[in-house]
């Protein structure tokens, strides 16, 4: 059997559990998961392996109207994972009620691209209004196979890793077998941190962060991690640290704990909270902490 291997990207609105799918797909927590919107704000790949397949999963951010500089960038992504898809997992769930993808919709559909729509979610749903959504959908992009889902209870797992081989092209592997993940370890505590913020604080303050790992030492036993949270206006640094710090050696406890489990090891992690003024719409400052502006 010839060696198939190839780009799969997952595209969707905020909320309906582009995350969840691509770390269920994966078998690993690469993606940092939370009920906010704008949880991811890069492309995050996930590579699996078989004997005779290599599929690199990307997830993206949620497709969004760009309000500053930091959601164009995370936009770019989004285009760019229809430019470079070989197969497109377009995620939609069974409560969405948004057109903001209409126009990401119409790009997939003139792309010719293989594409699969996961309609997420199946446990909130029935089997009649299952049925009618996928009708609906089938309409929307009558070239996709449709295919329901409970990434959250891993249902309907099996099918979309079928479906995926099916329109996989042949090919090498693009990575060695052993590879999970294109991303550093500085990239994944950052995101861990980040996920900490986004569970422990309300309204904007999780939208003004950013995480920027100052350094990592790996040792035996033990990985040394300082961190930077920086945020946007310094009426915001006091907010993130709390009365006595409180806020914020929490968020370090859980982020410490999480980093522990991802890495298998123990670890020593500092968190400082830093002002960046307005760094959402400066140009360096985006690519300093990885955004393309191109």
């Amino acid at each position: 059997m010839a060696h198939r291997a190839g780009f799969v990207n997952i595209i969707g609105n905020p909320n309906v559990g582009q995350s969840t799918l691509m770390n269920a797909l994966v078998g690993e927590k690469l993606s940092i998961i939370t009920s906010k919107a704008q949880t991811t704000r890069h492309r995050i790949m996930g590579i699996v392996n078989g004997e005779d397949f290599q599929i690199v999963y990307s997830d993206t951010p949620g497709i969004l109207k760009p309000a500053y500089k930091l959601q164009e960038s995370m936009m770019n992504f989004v285009q760019g994972a229809v430019d470079d898809a070989d197969v497109i997992l377009y995620v939609t769930d069974t409560v969405e009620q948004s057109d903001r993808s209409e126009a990401i919709v119409e790009r997939i559909n003139r792309s010719g691209i293989p594409t699969i729509v996961v309609i997420n979610k199946i446990d909130l749903s029935t089997p009649e209004a299952l049925e009618v959504l996928a009708a609906q959908w089938q309409e929307k992009m009558p070239q996709a196979v449709i295919i329901p889902v409970s990434a959250k209870e891993k249902v309907g797992m099996t099918g979309v890793l079928d479906a995926i081989l099916e329109r996989l092209p042949e090919g090498e592997a693009f990575y060695p077998k052993d590879t999970l993940t294109d991303k550093t370890l500085r990239f994944f505590a950052s995101e861990i941190i980040r996920e900490k913020i986004l569970l422990n604080y309300d309204k904007e303050i999780p939208y003004c962060c950013e995480i920027e790992i100052d350094t990592y030492k790996e040792e035996p036993t033990i990985d040394r991690i300082a961190a930077n949270i920086y945020v946007a206006r310094s009426s915001q640094k006091g907010i993130v640290i709390g009365h006595k710090g409180e806020r914020l050696k929490r968020v370090g406890q859980q982020a410490r704990e999480d980093m522990e489990r991802f890495l298998g090891k123990k670890v020593f992690l500092q968190l400082f909270v830093k002002v960046q003024e307005d760094w959402r719409n400066n140009e360096r400052q985006l690519r300093r902490f990885g955004y393309d502006q191109q």
